[in-house]
């Protein structure tokens, strides 16, 4: 694997951190994820520089010579400072050694030697730095073979792994993450000692966690990194309610499929067809509800009546546990739960338009969404139902788009509001505004009437005489 020293040489931003190490007296180097991507051969915006010193000082000092003309972010009691330069995030940071409590995952953190800093890294293919300061620029620095590593794709801890994930339990994520991010093996030493270590994840805060997951999530081989979360023990106390869907269970000859790893095939089928973030975590809650709601039934074999209805009523507690967003993300993925098994439900001959009508008024702006979610859900081993599925959801996308271009229902706003009905019944707002208001949605849904607001103001009159309503103002 060929050295990317050239690049540093003419890098400006290194020559500025080489002449700002000569002025202040001190080794500096480039280290870590840059090192790694570069021999890689990936794009990486984020710079770590580490120096034998004040890295402040030196950030400083090259903000300088680099003309940076903004704020530089300062962390005093972390040693660190950060700014922008062109495209690129680059943070400064003095060579430290650490010491941990069992309690916390924040280090003791002290002043220290090259050596010091490369000791505290979490992986050999991490621990790889090229020196910038005068005298040795350009040197390539690897005391833990990481450069071997990288080559043949082993993830492996620079000292003992066990005191390693002890001390920091995230990087435990982290090893599992870059697994899956660049198809690397971890090596068995390591993952015996995640295995070991993994309850020390409970003390890490769940937002990191959290931020761990969903780099994992977004990564091309993300049913990878479930699969090792789940093999490693570490999904059991992040998330148990994933892995009580693991395992088939056989009564009276009839055995239902592992939900778990139908959980991974759905969310590789996304994955395959959209980078979206939170799409991919729907496909990952779909079935969430399954093992509480299952049930043998002599006659139909395994059932799970109501799953969509129950994981979606536990989508708010579980993005909360998890650590994920609960405004509009979380209310994305709880729709999707709720409407995943609709499309296939609908997928019939004899679909009505008004079932239609509902579903493009139910999902609104997610309907496509929607749609990739259902047709991700179709991993059957029977390869004929698989197909009549498929046609058959291609004839719904059809239908679909057929009854949108002719009733315009998607996001639709009923054309007599809540306000209307008050002031011509001239009536406080009540339970009955709310009947009436939905009395004209399902009449428009159900293709009794139009989407136009002189038949909606009909079944509004009519619906209130049957609540005992007269019009009190003209009706227009």
């Amino acid at each position: 694997m060929d050295l990317p020293v050239k690049s540093y040489i003419r890098n400006p931003l290194f020559k500025a951190v080489s002449s700002a190490a000569a002025e202040l007296g001190m080794n500096a180097y480039v280290i870590g994820g840059y090192v790694r991507d570069s021999l890689l051969g990936h794009d990486c915006k984020d710079i770590d520089i580490m120096c034998v010193g004040d890295g402040i000082s030196l950030a400083e000092n090259v903000a300088r010579r680099v003309g940076y003309k903004g704020e530089i972010a300062v962390h005093r009691n972390f040693g660190t400072a950060a700014f922008r330069f062109q495209d690129l995030d680059v943070e400064f940071v003095g060579a430290r050694k650490e010491s941990y409590r069992s309690h916390s995952r924040n280090p003791e953190v002290q002043a220290g030697t090259l050596q010091d800093d490369l000791n505290r890294r979490d992986f050999t293919i991490n621990a790889m730095a090229i020196a910038l300061h005068p005298g040795e620029y350009g040197k390539f620095v690897d005391a833990f073979k990481g450069l071997d590593d990288l080559e043949k794709g082993i993830l492996r801890t620079p000292l003992n792994p066990d005191i390693t994930f002890s001390d920091d339990p995230l990087r435990m994520m982290r090893a599992i993450r870059f697994a899956a991010k660049f198809d690397f093996r971890i090596e068995t030493e390591a993952f015996e000692a995640i295995k070991r270590n993994a309850a020390r994840i409970d003390i890490v805060a769940k937002e990191r966690i959290a931020d761990e997951l969903n780099k994992m999530v977004l990564s091309d081989n993300c049913s990878l990194a479930f699969k090792l979360l789940f093999r490693s023990g570490l999904l059991q106390h992040i998330f148990p309610e994933m892995v009580a869907l693991h395992g088939v269970e056989n009564m009276e000859g009839k055995g239902h499929k592992d939900n778990f790893y139908h959980t991974l095939q759905v969310l590789e089928n996304v994955a395959a067809v959209s980078d979206n973030l939170w799409l991919r975590w729907a496909a990952i809650f779909h079935d969430i509800a399954k093992p509480p709601t299952k049930r043998f039934d002599p006659e139909h074999g395994w059932t799970f009546h109501g799953h969509e209805e129950l994981g979606a009523r536990w989508v708010p507690r579980l993005f909360k546990k998890l650590g994920l967003p609960q405004h509009q993300p979380m209310k994305y993925v709880q729709k999707l739960v709720r409407l995943h098994l609709r499309p296939i439900a609908l997928v019939k001959e004899t679909i009505s338009d008004s079932a239609i009508r509902r579903l493009i008024f139910e999902a609104g702006d997610d309907l496509e969404d929607l749609l990739e979610l259902c047709k991700a859900d179709i991993t059957s081993k029977n390869e004929d139902k698989v197909k009549k599925y498929l046609s058959n959801y291609e004839k719904l996308k059809k239908k679909i788009a057929e009854i949108e271009e002719k009733d315009r229902i998607r996001n639709f706003q009923p054309p007599v509001s809540g306000e209307d009905i008050m002031h011509i019944f001239q009536m406080q707002p009540c339970f009955e505004v709310g009947v009436i208001k939905n009395a004209i949605k399902d009449a428009i849904l159900d293709g009794e009437i139009e989407n136009n607001r002189g038949m909606a103001l009909e079944v509004m009159l009519r619906k209130g005489a049957e609540l005992g309503f007269e019009p009190k103002m003209p009706v227009e």
